[in-house]
């Protein structure tokens, strides 16, 4: 499809790019990534034609078709969510006004033999053939399954586009670009304005898709469930590995091993030549030797390291006082924007050592919460702060917060304090900031430079409690390493806002989920979350089909008040099977934990060895093998139940 040719690119008197080569090929589904700074946006941008290299060359097949969704862009305000993205389909939209013409001119005429008649009628069949193939017959309904699929409600498609948010205009965008579905999509952090369930929609819909796929993205997850190839662009050149993300970490590991022994034995060599030459410079025997080694040296093709290892980077937050049992204790707490209801009436109660993900949909009231309970937003309602609660705020826009006139080595030395001081300087490197970047004045960083810095300003303030909304968006994959490490030796209470899989994992143990101005808390990890959200939907799928039934409307000549008592029966007796099923369910994971971790003792040589004539683990295995095998009997037995009353005509639940 395209080829990338001895690519060069240089950028502020610095060697962006250096003959770079490689091709896209079709159905590919490739990870662009690197440091933030490394060039993977510019190279998309090369490969789309809008930024030419130094020197090189782009090939591209004819007729190719590409779609490119930038991290930032400019957004008309025209025209209707549903007519601005409608625009996707022009070729359509052309066609379709070119048959109705035609169909006019036809309808107008009467002369059936003549050959102009017949040229009409073939032209308008070719045209109508077109449109067919091109899917115009669906077009409302592929606008409709991807709106809905990115998290637009059915009532947001006839609302202006000026009413919407940055992050759900460039929804709009991708919306567009996916319907027109190119040869070749280039998407550029494309989930960093999603919501986790429209990430996973995403995830789908790029599995199937038909073309091709480069991005760059610093979501793990997202890469790991869609990439099959991984180019990394580190110091100007790029290491291309055929598989995706993960692999990708375990093999550039190995890779770097290799490069960093290579590079000591040539630093071993230089050095040993420099001293050679220092040694003998000036003895006349030598001269032909000494000449020789400085000629060795200048064609010496050197080897650089790319960036370190985080492994060995130890940063943690300072040591906090320690707050009461209670964090937060709300009752009845309610916030509306005019006339618009962000939450409504809700109840949650915070212990001390809590860490929550706070996930859901956009607009449905995180940032709102989060604002509300670090204190810049009024209520109503009641929420209790507890005692001694000293909170950390990182807000989505921290990065505008900053002074623009000082320097990065200012703006955190202003906040360190005592022993803080002495690891100013050790925390900026950890954030990737060296050398002569922490003197550069914060109105020249970018984005991501801009989030590490405030970050770093969080880390050196005593608090127990951290509130952190969206602290990824702008980070790199190894500042995003960096911070989860130091979260995860917290000790305080953390509460995060985040769509990032990945991250999550690990540093939380309860999820409250937003939806209808409302919060449903689930207790666990953020992928045991996301495997009973598929299950609910599978049901929630069910209930909708089964309330588009036809057999609903029974046809048996009941009177009203007796269908009603039969659905309410029957669906009185759905929600408690659904509730026997669940706790059913739960007791199959806990006994399947324990059985787990039974067979590990069974397994272990050592435990055995020690007492041999011990039948103890033995006869508990067996207790809990009957007990699991009683669990799944009853299970299939609900389960069966269920399935019997679905059948009735009367189900609605």
């Amino acid at each position: 499809m395209i080829s990338v040719n001895h690519i060069s690119l240089s950028f502020g008197g610095q060697r962006l790019l250096e003959d770079i080569s490689f091709q896209i090929n079709a159905g590919e589904r490739i990870g662009l990534v690197g440091n933030n700074g490394a060039g993977k946006t510019t190279l998309l941008k090369i490969i789309l034609g809008t930024h030419p290299p130094d020197s090189g060359s782009i090939e591209k097949i004819t007729g190719l078709s590409m779609g490119y969704l930038p991290q930032q862009m400019k957004i008309t305000d025209s025209k209707t969510l549903i007519s601005e993205v409608k625009t996707a389909f022009l070729q359509i939209t052309k066609l379709k006004t070119q048959a109705s013409r035609l169909e006019r001119e036809i309808n107008e005429r009467n002369d059936y033999e003549s050959g102009d008649y017949l040229d009409l009628i073939n032209r308008l069949s070719d045209i109508n053939t077109r449109i067919e193939l091109l899917g115009g017959a669906k077009v409302n309904e592929q606008i409709e399954k991807t709106l809905t699929g990115l998290g637009f409600r059915p009532e947001d498609f006839i609302r202006p586009t000026k009413e919407f948010s940055g992050g759900w205009r460039m929804r709009i965008e991708l919306a567009k670009i996916l319907l027109q579905r190119p040869d070749l999509l280039l998407l550029d952090e494309p989930t960093n304005h999603l919501d986790i369930e429209s990430i996973q929609w995403m995830e789908e819909f790029l599995s199937d898709y038909s073309g091709a796929v480069i991005m760059i993205s610093h979501d793990r997850a997202f890469l790991d469930n869609i990439t099959n190839r991984t180019i990394e662009i580190t110091l100007g050149k790029i290491y291309d590995y055929k598989v995706g993300y993960s692999k990708y970490v375990t093999l550039r590991k190995e890779r770097r091993s290799h490069q960093l022994a290579a590079y000591k034995n040539q630093q071993k060599l230089i050095s040993s030549t420099n001293r050679f030459i220092d040694r003998f410079r000036y003895k006349e025997s030598k001269a032909i030797q000494v000449q020789s080694r400085i000629r060795q040296l200048k064609k010496m093709d050197k080897i650089a390291i790319d960036e370190e290892d985080i492994s060995s980077i130890r940063i943690r937050f300072p040591a906090a006082p320690r707050s009461g049992n209670l964090i937060f204790d709300a009752v009845g707490l309610s916030k509306k924007f005019s006339e618009k209801t962000v939450l409504e009436d809700i109840d949650f109660y915070i212990k001390r050592g809590e860490r929550i993900a706070f996930v859901g949909r956009n607009g449905e009231g995180k940032t709102t919460l989060s604002r509300i309970l670090v204190g810049e937003l009024d209520f109503t309602g009641e929420l209790k702060t507890g005692h001694n609660v000293h909170i950390g705020y990182f807000a989505q826009n921290q990065d505008e917060l900053l002074d623009e006139s000082i320097t990065v080595f200012n703006t955190i030395d202003r906040v360190a304090a005592g022993d803080s001081r002495t690891r100013t300087r050790p925390l900026l490197g950890a954030f990737l900031f060296r050398d002569d970047d922490i003197e550069k004045k914060v109105k020249v960083l970018s984005g991501g430079e801009r989030s590490r810095l405030a970050l770093i300003k969080l880390l050196l303030e005593p608090f127990n409690l951290l509130v952190l909304d969206e602290p990824t968006n702008h980070l790199d994959m190894r500042s995003k390493d960096i911070l989860k490490k130091a979260l995860q030796k917290f000790t305080g209470t953390l509460i995060l806002v985040s769509h990032d899989r990945e991250f999550l994992d690990g540093l939380v143990n309860n999820v409250y989920e937003f939806k209808d101005h409302k919060i449903n808390r689930f207790i666990g990890n953020i992928y045991d979350f996301l495997q009973k959200k598929k299950i609910d939907s599978l049901r929630q799928l069910e209930r909708k089909e089964s309330k588009k039934s036809p057999e609903l409307n029974v046809k048996n000549g009941s009177t009203g008040k007796e269908n009603y008592l039969k659905k309410k029966e029957i669906n009185k007796k759905i929600r408690i099977l659904i509730d026997k099923i669940s706790k059913c369910e739960n007791a199959i994971e806990e006994l399947e934990n324990e059985l787990d971790e039974l067979t590990e003792q069974l397994e272990s040589q050592d435990s055995y060895n020690k007492d041999p004539g011990n039948n103890s683990l033995f006869i508990k295995y067996g207790e809990l093998k009957k007990n699991m095998d009683l669990n799944m009997d009853e299970w299939e037995k609900l389960h069966s139940e269920f399935e019997e009353l679905k059948k009735s005509p009367y189900y609605i639940f």
